[in-house]
């Protein structure tokens, strides 16, 4: 499907300034000294005012012509933003410069009822916008393209019609250069009919390869290539909606719907999503999404659910919801992990708690939910490291044959201590302004960096409770000899 924004520039003025609509006016921009008409809109277009006359020109046919300031570098970000709203009735949009889109439509128009209601509904809610657009739906690009543009109305062709429609259509719908539709003009051959049965060789040495090009690509016979304005993801659903959906039960019921779609894809791939995004079309042109995460490749519709109910909330429908599409841009393989009859759990391959990881990752943000594993350093701040993912396999086993606090600090912090010389345990220690009395003690612990780094000087770990029942990891740097030793508070045991 191609959709032509005839009056692309003229129309963007006309939807900010509504009292230009039957008004005659251009948009002009400064060439060589004089300013000449890069857009002219339908008004000024029946006084015989059109692009490429000098704005001169055109203000002695109609004198009080408006005048607006051209802005071309805007011209894109409209087509993209055009496109981007045409994403709801195809993942596959892309941009023909300066002022048409092409849209794949392939799979999509059933949803609408067929491409006859598929095309309707896609020009009336452009229409609706301001805009003036010229729309046709055909086998190839280039038979949309010379419809769209040439053709009488707006129309879809099918594919035993599609090849009487173009006959009858002028040469320049071949998409051909002006001064080679000149030639043919001069010729007689005026129209694509007159042309589309002439030997190819003679096509090529007087009109060269491009128009047999341009008639294959008509015809089907070349592939013409395309970009989409935003990368098609490779696991999507979509649902279009009869009537606007504007609860959140309206809305949970459509993802359930599309969960379940892709899902069943998933498991019959044996692949399961990561990253998982819910966007919402509204009936006012606006965007609103949630995304989700796992811990783990997963296609558990209920799972995946139960996290994005945690979202659905935020999501603000407006006027409406027109269309839901749920993508999975992040899939990986699952892998089947083997239970033994002798043991009841899995430890960290038991999907209920990765379940449960992504639950809580989701209510509280993915920051609050860590694992760590076991670093191969002796100085305990360097003794862990965060782990990348729940399967990610430790290289050295953690060291449990002394206790370690459960939170440790990232860096030490410097306290005042009192303790009997020479290695006894502390009797008392001032920690942020309070003075914690010591009721038991053990170590000490030494511990001494690795013998390849060698810098700093040992440490003697003593582990505390105070009167109140809290326990600390305390630590002296250096020997009481020194006169520089100090005391330092590490750690906290639960």
């Amino acid at each position: 499907m191609l959709i032509w924004f005839r009056y692309l520039k003229t129309d963007w003025f006309t939807r900010r300034q509504p009292a230009l609509f039957n008004i005659p006016f251009v948009v002009a921009a400064a060439d060589h000294g004089r300013m000449l008409i890069t857009a002219a809109n339908a008004v000024a277009q029946s006084y015989g005012i059109d692009k490429g006359m000098a704005v001169a020109d055109a203000r002695a046919i109609f004198p009080s012509l408006q005048i607006m300031d051209d802005k071309p570098e805007l011209s894109s970000k409209w087509m993209k933003g055009l496109a981007e709203c045409c994403i709801r009735y195809t993942p596959f949009v892309a941009i023909d410069p300066p002022d048409a889109l092409i849209l794949d439509a392939t799979g999509c128009a059933h949803l609408w009822g067929g491409e006859e209601p598929y095309l309707r509904d896609i020009v009336t809610r452009l229409k609706s916008l301001g805009y003036h657009v010229h729309a046709a739906m055909a086998d190839t690009i280039g038979a949309a393209w010379a419809i769209a543009h040439y053709g009488k109305e707006r129309f879809f062709v099918a594919g035993h019609q599609q090849t009487t429609a173009l006959l009858s259509l002028p040469v320049e719908a071949l998409r051909i250069d002006p001064a080679t539709h000149e030639r043919l003009y001069a010729l007689g051959l005026k129209q694509i009919g007159s042309i589309i049965g002439m030997q190819r060789a003679a096509l090529r040495r007087r009109f060269g390869e491009h128009i047999l090009q341009r008639l294959d690509q008509l015809t089907g016979n070349r592939e013409e290539i395309i970009e989409p304005v935003l990368p098609v993801a490779l696991y999507q659903e979509r649902l279009p909606c009869l009537e606007s959906i504007v609860t959140a039960t309206g809305i949970e019921i459509a993802l359930q719907r599309l969960l379940q779609t892709l899902c069943h894809r998933l498991q019959q791939e044996q692949k399961g999503l990561r990253t998982a995004i819910l966007k919402c079309y509204r009936a006012d042109n606006k965007l609103v999404q949630t995304e989700i995460k796992t811990s783990r490749p997963s296609f558990n519709t209920a799972h995946l659910f139960k996290l994005f109910e945690l979202t659905i909330e935020t999501l603000e429908p407006g006027p409406g919801i027109d269309l839901f599409i749920l993508e999975a841009p992040t899939v990986e393989p699952v892998s089947v992990v083997q239970e033994k009859l002798w043991q009841k759990t899995r430890g960290l391959d038991n999907t209920h708690l990765s379940e449960l990881i992504d639950r809580l990752s989701g209510k509280f943000g993915a920051n609050h939910i860590r694992r760590f594993v076991p670093a191969e350093h002796y100085w305990p701040e360097r003794s862990f490291k965060p782990a990348l993912s729940l399967d990610e396999k430790p290289t050295t086993a953690w060291k449990v044959d002394t206790p370690r606090p459960l939170q440790v600090l990232p860096k030490p912090e410097h306290i005042e201590v009192t303790a009997p010389v020479p290695d006894y345990p502390p009797m008392n220690f001032r920690y942020k302004g309070k003075l914690h009395k010591i009721i038991k003690a053990d170590g000490p612990e030494r511990i001494e960096q690795e013998w390849w780094l060698q810098q700093g000087r040992h440490r003697d770990y003593y582990y505390v409770e105070d009167e109140e029942g809290n326990r600390y990891w305390l630590f002296r740097l250096g020997h009481y000899t020194d006169q520089s030793y100090q005391w330092f508070i590490h750690g906290f045991f639960a």
